[in-house]
């Protein structure tokens, strides 16, 4: 159940067919340089105004992780806003010596951890995460960390890569991790430049992760709140792993709780030396700048950041074609509904332009699925539809909501017919048109400014190929009625799929105890 939404602007441009060649014949002008040590660098020359959006991407996300550290991407997404070591403490000697001792309790802390698992594997002890089923050991341990955390307090600089760039004119950094990618962004004022490479390149080659554990545990309240407090989060979670069966997209990119609670940061220094190596990381840069002057400055800055001696591993596992229709029941305390998920393919892949088509007939309020099943037969509230392709594989996804006094088995039944005819009935020239000049429109509209461009190119870069940012476009442009007929027939079978109808909870329902 993924949705997006799309600010809508130069609505004319909806409602005239000759603007979708024409869109598509823009072009981003990307400049592409690879410094010596691996490091690809995107620049992108626009003097609208005095700012750079700069940003760079670690192809490493969620998807390569393994079992006992999933969330690793994401918590390490965290610790590189902890500093480094010239940034965020006022005594670095003495920031390392504690954090060496913190290190020294840990691994006491992590053996009595696999005693107290144990115990509970075996029934004669409880949950070990929870405070109450301590050992009287692990509880001494604690208050030596405790201790620790807070003398480490006491040399350590809160925020400051963000104070400093906000001392300076930055605006808007942040960052996200997904199941690909993890990507890190600011603006700048066009005259700070160079500070941005040389705070970006420290970030990179000299991070200090402080307050790791604590950190740790800011994320396992992130994911009690956004997945396990929330009324679908539990159900669409197991529902996510019932549709992947082999690749690590089973799991969510925030982690399952126990490996979040479990992580070391020697597994997170591990973790970046083998994913953060120059050769794995593309910087992108777009405004007003001399490409000469940027192209010097990042050799200067980046390039002093050595090569690995191993590029990182590949993900070598392809999900495993699916014999059978996957069908999932849950109770939620929500709306009824239902969602249904189809294998599809992965970024780049010449049919997940068909598919894209596909989806945009089906989605928003003039597409066949609102038509069909809310404002025809009345049967659903909402519906949806996307094609979603990854960098290891893609998938399907049409949701609806049922409208009262009707079940998710009928908005289900009602989504098999429209798809039903889609399968039968090549779709009319005009209709195919329209929606090829939304994606016209949209393309658009994703060229209007640094920031925009800059989190295309880092999305495009993250899923395979930065280059789909001129490409796509005209892919999409050449798909016929045949590709979607063809697409709809291949794909949406059966076998092919997964479905999840989710009925509301009886009010008087109580949740088993564990």
């Amino acid at each position: 159940m993924k949705t997006s939404a799309i600010i809508a602007l130069f609505p004319l441009l909806l409602t005239q067919p000759d603007f979708g060649p024409a869109l598509s014949a823009q072009n981003v002008p990307v400049l592409e340089q690879i410094l010596p040590n691996g490091m690809t660098l995107l620049m992108v020359e626009r003097h609208d105004d005095p700012s750079v959006a700069g940003g760079w991407v670690a192809h490493v996300g969620s998807a390569n992780e393994s079992p006992g550290i999933t969330g690793i991407a994401h918590l390490f997404e965290h610790m590189m806003f902890k500093g480094t070591t010239t940034i965020g403490t006022t005594d670095y000697k003495k920031d390392l010596e504690i954090l060496a001792e913190q290190e020294r309790v840990r691994d006491a802390m992590r053996s009595e951890e696999s005693r107290m698992r144990a115990a509970w594997r075996r029934g004669s002890g409880g949950d070990w995460q929870k405070p109450e089923n301590w050992t009287p050991r692990y509880r001494e341990l604690q208050k030596k960390f405790q201790a620790l955390v807070l003398e480490e307090r006491k040399v350590i600089v809160k925020n400051e890569i963000w104070k400093l760039y906000q001392s300076h004119g930055g605006h808007g950094m942040n960052a996200f991790t997904m199941d690909d990618m993890t990507a890190y962004f600011v603006g700048v004022p066009a005259n700070k430049l160079e500070l941005w490479m040389w705070l970006e390149s420290e970030r990179i080659f000299h991070p200090v992760f402080r307050e790791f554990y604590a950190e740790r545990d800011v994320v396992f309240e992130e994911r009690r709140m956004r997945y396990d407090s929330t009324p679908l989060g539990p159900s669409v979670e197991a529902f996510n792993s019932l549709f992947w069966q082999s690749l690590p997209y089973s799991w969510p990119t925030i982690g399952w709780p126990s490996d979040i609670a479990s992580i070391s940061k020697p597994q997170a220094d591990a973790f970046h030396a083998t994913y953060y190596s120059p050769q794995n990381i593309t910087l992108i840069l777009v405004g007003d700048f001399d490409p000469k002057q940027v192209s010097a400055l990042a050799e200067k800055y980046f390039g002093r950041i050595p090569r690995a001696k191993n590029n990182p591993p590949d993900l070598v596992t392809t999900e495993m074609v699916q014999p059978a229709e996957k069908r999932m029941n849950a109770e939620v305390s929500a709306n009824p509904q239902v969602d249904i998920l189809w294998h599809t393919q992965p970024f780049g892949h010449k049919d997940s332009y068909a598919l894209q088509i596909l989806a945009q007939l089906l989605s928003t309020h003039t597409g066949r699925l609102y038509k069909g099943l809310v404002l025809g037969r009345g049967v659903a509230t909402d519906v949806a539809a996307s094609q979603n392709s990854q960098k290891w594989a893609g998938w399907f996804d049409i949701s609806g909501e049922a409208a009262e006094g009707h079940t998710p088995e009928e908005v289900e039944q009602a989504i098999d017919a429209e798809l039903s005819r889609l399968k039968r009935e090549p779709v009319p020239p005009e209709e195919l048109q329209k929606v090829k000049n939304n994606f016209a429109a949209d393309q658009y509209r994703q060229l209007n400014s640094n920031l925009s461009i800059l989190q295309n190119l880092i999305w495009n870069d993250g899923e395979g190929d930065w280059r789909e940012i001129n490409a796509a476009q005209p892919k999409l442009e050449a798909v016929t009625a045949g590709d979607v007929l063809r697409v709809a027939n291949q794909y949406f079978t059966k076998e092919n799929r997964a479905v999840a109808l989710f009925t509301r909870k009886p009010e008087n329902a109580s949740t088993p105890s564990k």
